[in-house]
C-alpha cells in the first residue's frame, strides 16, 4: 500500500495478530458451542468480522491495523466449530463426512478466489473502498444466517438425527453424555490431537518451505515453485472431497462402533501416502527432473494430506460424547495450531544449521512414525467418554 508506509516487520506483526488471535478463538469457539447456540455464535462471528473489516477501512497506523486484525481473528474463530455443531445434528456418520469435506472446501475456494477478486477490484478501487464493501457484506450476510441457519432438525419440526439413530439400533447411542473427566481421560481423543498435531505440522512445514527447497536446493526455477504449490492445493482440495465421500462409504458399510473406526483405513492409508510422496520429492527431484513428476508429487502430497485434516476433525467431532463434540474439535485443531507454529522457526533452524535436505528428512521420518503409531494403535477404543458395560 503506497498511500502507507509498511516494512516488512509492520507486515508480519499484523498478520502474526491475526493467526493467533484466530488459534485462541477457534479453541474457545469450540467449547462455546457446546454450550450456546452454533446459530448465533456463527452470526455474531461473521457480523464481528464484518464489522471490522469497515473500521480497518477508516484506519491509518499500524497499531490500530494489528489490534484490528487480532479482532478479525477472534471473530473468524467463531466460524468453524459452529459448523461442525451443526453437521452433526443434521447428518447421518454416513454423510457426515462428505458435508464436512465439502464444507471445508469452501475455505480452499474463498482462499483461491479472494486474492484475485481483490486484485481486479483493486484496479478500479481503493483499498479502503474494496475492505468497506466486503465489510457491509458480511454484516448483511449475518442477518441473513441468523434468520436461516437452525441448529437441529427439532427447530423445524423434524425429528432429530442422533436420536432417529439411538431408536433403530435401540440401544446406547455413541451421542450419550458423558462427563468432562470421562471425556478428557479417553485416550483416543489424545491420539488424535497427536496424529493431528503431526500431520498439520508436516503439511504446514512442506507448504510454507517447500518452495524454497524446490528453488534453493534443487535447483528449480520460482515459477517451479509456484507451480508446485498451485499442484499441491488443488491435490488437497480433491483430497479432502475424497477422504469425506470415501470414508462414509466406509461408515455407511460397516457401521459406527466402539472399538476402531471405519474411517481409519482411508486414514492411515493418505497418511503413508504424505510419507512416501515426501520421500520421493526429497530423494528423486533434480534441476533435471520432468516438471510434471515434480507437479504430480506436490498433487499427491496435497491429496494425502489435506484428506487426513479433514477426517481428524470428522473424527474428533462424532467420537465425542454429544455434549463435548465442539470442545473435542477445539482441542484437536488447537494441537494442530501447535503443530503448525513447529513447523515455522523449529523447523527453519533445522534448515539453517543443517540444510533443506536434514529438514525435510526429519518431517519425513516424524510423519513415518506417526503413521505405524496410528496403525498399531487403530482398534483402540473409539469412543469417547462414558460407554456402559452392556455397550462395551
Amino acid at each position: 500500500m503506497q498511500e502507507i508506509t509498511l516494512d516488512k516487520d509492520d507486515l508480519g506483526m499484523i498478520t502474526s495478530s491475526q493467526s493467533l488471535a484466530y488459534a485462541i478463538s477457534k479453541f474457545i469457539s469450540g467449547v462455546l458451542s457446546d454450550q450456546v447456540s452454533a446459530r448465533w455464535l456463527f452470526s455474531i462471528g461473521l457480523f464481528m468480522v464484518g464489522g471490522i473489516n469497515v473500521v480497518f477501512s477508516w484506519s491509518s497506523t499500524v497499531a490500530v491495523f494489528s489490534a484490528l486484525w487480532f479482532l478479525n481473528g477472534l471473530g473468524q474463530g467463531l466460524g468453524w466449530p459452529p459448523c461442525g455443531r451443526v453437521l452433526r445434528k443434521w447428518f447421518e456418520p454416513s454423510q457426515f463426512g462428505t458435508w464436512w469435506a465439502i464444507l471445508s472446501c469452501s475455505m480452499n475456494l474463498a482462499g483461491s478466489l479472494g486474492p484475485i477478486i481483490a486484485t481486479v477490484l483493486a484496479q478500479s478501487y481503493s483499498w479502503r473502498t474494496i475492505l468497506l464493501v466486503s465489510g457491509m457484506i458480511c454484516v448483511v450476510v449475518s442477518f441473513v444466517c441468523l434468520l436461516v441457519i437452525k441448529n437441529e432438525p427439532k427447530d423445524v419440526g423434524l425429528p432429530n438425527v442422533e436420536a432417529a439413530a439411538k431408536k433403530s439400533k435401540g440401544g446406547e447411542s455413541s451421542s450419550s453424555e458423558s462427563t468432562l473427566s470421562e471425556f478428557l481421560l479417553s485416550p483416543y481423543l489424545w491420539l488424535l490431537s497427536v496424529s493431528y498435531l503431526v500431520v498439520f505440522g508436516v503439511k504446514t512445514a512442506c507448504t510454507d518451505w517447500g518452495q524454497l527447497f524446490l528453488i534453493q536446493d534443487k535447483g528449480q526455477s520460482t515459477l517451479m515453485g509456484s507451480s508446485y504449490m498451485s499442484a499441491l492445493e488443488v491435490g488437497g482440495l480433491l483430497g479432502s472431497l475424497a477422504a469425506g465421500y470415501f470414508s462414509d462409504k466406509a461408515v455407511a458399510k460397516q457401521g459406527m462402533r466402539i472399538y476402531g473406526n471405519p474411517r481409519h483405513f482411508i486414514l492411515i492409508i493418505m497418511m503413508a501416502g504424505m510419507f512416501v510422496s515426501m520421500y520421493l520429492f526429497r530423494v528423486t527431484v533434480s534441476a533435471d527432473s520432468p516438471k510434471v513428476w515434480i507437479l504430480a508429487l506436490g498433487a499427491v502430497f496435497g491429496f494425502s494430506s489435506y484428506g487426513p485434516i479433514a477426517l481428524f476433525g470428522v473424527i474428533a467431532n462424532e467420537s465425542a460424547p454429544s455434549n463435548y463434540c465442539g470442545t473435542s474439535h477445539a482441542i484437536v485443531a488447537l494441537m494442530a495450531n501447535i503443530g503448525g507454529f513447529l513447523s515455522g522457526f523449529p523447523f527453519s533452524t533445522i534448515a539453517k544449521h543443517h540444510g533443506w535436505e536434514m529438514a525435510f528428512w526429519v518431517a519425513e521420518v516424524i510423519c513415518g512414525i506417526a503413521a505405524v503409531g496410528f496403525f498399531l494403535l487403530r482398534n483402540i477404543r473409539t469412543k469417547m467418554g462414558h460407554v456402559s458395560k452392556k455397550a462395551d
